[in-house]
Parts: C-alpha cells; sequence; structure tokens
C-alpha cells in the first residue's frame, strides 16, 4: 500500500514536471513564459518597404505637378522677403510647378497632418547656414497650412528662431552656424577681413548648447567655405584654403568641409546627455552662377529644369556631396554602438538639375543692388520637395 500511494503522488509530477533531459515543445515554452513583443513598427500611408529601404530617392528626374505648389506666397505670411520672388517681379510661374520622380518608386507629397502627428509633442531643430534657414522656411509655410504657429523667439540679427505649434506641442527652431565648428574673424588694421580661423577639436557653442532639448536634429553646412579660412587642431595650424600662405597647405573646400563636420557628428554621438532620436543630414545644395561669380556678374534665370545629362556629376559639387555621405556613413556606425541613429536628405542630384529655382534678380535686397541670390531657393520653388525627403527619411530612421 505504501508503493502504491508513492506512485499515485509522484508519477503525475514526473510527467507534467519539466525535465531537464528532454527538451521544451515551443508551444510549451509559450504557455509557461511571457513573451516579449517588440514596439510596433511606425506604419505611415505611402511609406511602405520600397520607399523606405529598396528605392534611392535621390536617383530620378523632374515631372511636371499637376497638383502645383502646395503654398503661395500670399498664402503664406512667414515667406521672407529675400525668397519672395513673384513679389519682387518674377514674371515666369512655372518653376514651382515640378515634382522629383525617384527612378524606382514614387516619393510621396510631403502632408503636413501627418507629419505634425508624427512630431507630436517634440521639438525638431535645424542647424547650419541661412540655405538651412531656407529649408526651416518651407517647412514653416507647408505646416501653416493646418496649424498656425507662434512665433516665440528671435535675435537681434534674425538668425536664430523658436516657432510653436502650440495644438501638436511641436517646437520649431533654426540655430545659426557658418562653420559647425568654433570659428574667429581674423582682424586686419583693426577691420574684419573675411578670413576665418577654423578649430576643428572645438563645436560651435551656438548649436551644441542647444543640442540636448532636441528630439530631431537636421544638420547642413557648406556655402561659407568658399572663402579663405585657416584650419587649426590642438597643435596648431595644419591646412588653409584659398589662403595663399607660405609653409601652410591649401587642402581646399572639401578638406575644410569633412573636417567640420566629422567633428560635429562625432560630438553628436560622443553627447552623453543628449536626447535626439535622429540626425539628418542634408547633403550639399549647389549654387548656379552663369557668366560670373556672385560678385563679378554671375546670375541664373533660366526658367525650366535642367536634364540629368545637363549636369556635370563629376564636378565639385558631387564630389562635396561624396565627402558628406563617407562622413554620415562613419558616424551611422559608430552611432549603432551608442544607440543613437543617423540618415541623410540626399538633395545634391536633384538640385543640381534646378538652376531655374533661385530668386536671381528678384530677391529685393537693397543694399547689394545689380548682385544675383544664386545660392537660396524662391518660396514656393524646388526647396519644398527636401520636405518630402524629410518626411520619408524620419520615417525610416525613426
Amino acid at each position: 500500500m505504501s508503493f502504491v500511494l508513492v506512485t499515485v503522488i509522484f508519477v503525475p509530477f514526473i510527467f507534467f514536471s519539466i525535465n531537464p533531459l528532454n527538451p521544451i515543445s515551443k508551444h510549451a515554452l509559450d504557455q509557461r513564459l511571457p513573451l516579449f513583443k517588440p514596439p510596433p513598427r511606425i506604419s505611415v500611408r505611402g511609406y511602405d518597404d520600397g520607399v523606405l529601404n529598396k528605392c534611392d530617392l535621390s536617383k530620378g528626374h523632374w515631372v511636371p505637378d499637376l497638383h502645383g505648389s502646395r503654398y503661395t506666397n500670399s498664402s503664406c505670411t512667414t515667406i521672407p522677403d529675400s525668397k519672395n520672388c513673384f513679389r519682387h517681379g518674377r514674371s515666369d510661374r512655372d518653376f514651382p510647378n515640378w515634382r522629383w520622380k525617384p527612378e524606382k518608386c514614387l516619393l510621396p507629397r510631403f502632408d503636413p497632418n501627418t507629419f505634425l502627428e508624427f512630431v507630436k509633442g517634440k521639438k525638431l531643430g535645424f542647424i547650419g547656414d541661412s540655405v538651412a534657414r531656407n529649408h526651416m522656411e518651407s517647412l514653416l509655410c507647408l505646416l501653416s497650412k493646418v496649424e498656425t504657429p507662434v512665433d516665440k523667439y528671435k535675435d537681434s540679427e534674425d538668425r536664430n528662431r523658436i516657432w510653436y505649434f502650440p495644438n501638436h506641442d511641436f517646437t520649431l527652431t533654426i540655430t545659426w552656424t557658418k562653420f559647425l565648428v568654433h570659428d574667429e574673424e581674423r582682424m586686419i588694421n583693426g577691420s574684419l577681413s573675411g578670413t576665418f580661423n577654423l578649430y576643428l577639436d572645438k563645436i560651435d557653442e551656438a548649436w551644441s548648447k542647444e543640442l540636448p532639448t532636441l528630439d530631431y536634429v537636421i544638420i547642413s553646412d557648406a556655402h561659407w567655405f568658399f572663402r579663405p579660412v585657416y584650419l587649426h587642431d590642438s597643435n596648431g595650424v595644419v591646412g588653409c584654403v584659398y589662403c595663399n600662405a607660405p609653409n601652410v597647405t591649401d587642402y581646399g573646400v572639401g578638406f575644410a568641409l569633412k573636417l567640420a563636420l566629422r567633428s560635429a557628428l562625432k560630438h553628436i554621438n560622443n553627447c552623453k546627455n543628449c536626447k535626439a532620436r535622429v540626425t539628418l543630414i542634408r547633403t550639399f545644395s549647389p549654387a548656379h552662377f552663369e557668366d560670373g561669380g556672385w560678385n563679378t556678374g554671375g546670375r541664373c534665370n533660366r526658367t525650366s529644369p535642367l536634364r540629368e545629362s545637363d549636369i556635370n556629376m563629376s564636378g565639385p559639387e558631387w564630389e562635396l556631396r561624396s565627402l558628406q555621405m563617407k562622413e554620415i556613413e562613419k558616424a551611422r556606425k559608430e552611432g549603432r554602438k551608442l544607440g543613437k541613429r543617423f540618415g541623410v536628405l540626399d538633395v545634391t542630384r536633384a538640385m543640381m538639375m534646378r538652376s531655374d529655382g533661385h530668386p536671381g534678380e528678384f530677391w529685393g535686397n537693397k543694399w547689394m543692388k545689380g548682385y544675383n541670390d544664386c545660392v537660396h531657393w524662391c518660396m514656393p520653388g524646388p526647396v519644398d520637395v527636401w520636405n518630402d525627403f524629410l518626411m520619408a527619411a524620419l520615417i525610416k530612421e525613426a
């Protein structure tokens, strides 16, 4: 009887307990252990895997857009006077009515409702020069179709701005920087010389102090490097651009831009108290001066896009873009180890075809009459497509 009693008690225990000698079926394990469920993948209509991962958005051509511009120079009240080309007499009306079409997919048009829902409760900051400001102003016009922003801050030089969208608790900023790294303009006989010292081991504090407050970062730079600069590291002068100085090597614009961008991206990766979910880098936006430079009569008076066969894919614009892409990839690899994400707005090829999109003579500047602006972009105009790239990049990386 004792044997029967022991058997009755222990046999069920043996058969229904975990046996370390027998494998447990996946079904049995699933019943015993709580499963880890990864966070749901962000899904936005129109942005499938083909657009986000399998399609090179930078390769394509401009096609007529029957919908036309998504805002006008009268519907957007925040267009700066210098970008309001129609107001200053530009008469051709077709240049805003083109859309970028990648070769292997359809890039969705920027939807301000989708964007504002995506960034709800967040802070997005542009960091760069006046062309970065141009991009921010384009985004502001598009978002203003959904919600009128509150102008929260403007510094005395109108270089740094903060806009707030209360219905979405979203903050949009622009922080102005010439070179991304710390710079000092050289003085000659008590006057500013237009020649700069760049300190590659020091980040421009104007933006580095704001970085920890940003959820999304968009960095761009380039045009200020087309002037005489001396490059310094912790040991002293290591080179220059346009300096013609004895015993100092002129390495060219690309070298200086590469080192400054490298320093900026390294700073972002090493920032311990930064909360940025995604850092995006916009590639070089080319100028289109023809028949001279900005100060020698150069102009940009075309009225339609160029074809890809018309642009020089081995020229300096593409070289600068290639240097930027290499630095971005280095930062991306390092960032993966640190839990940081980097993406790119690769707009160079598209914008090389848009020599028709600049203000040219129609920028209303009272102090520099006779000079054409072939660097910045009319609004509305081709610059608006940068926000198509922006939306796709944010969804992909976030």
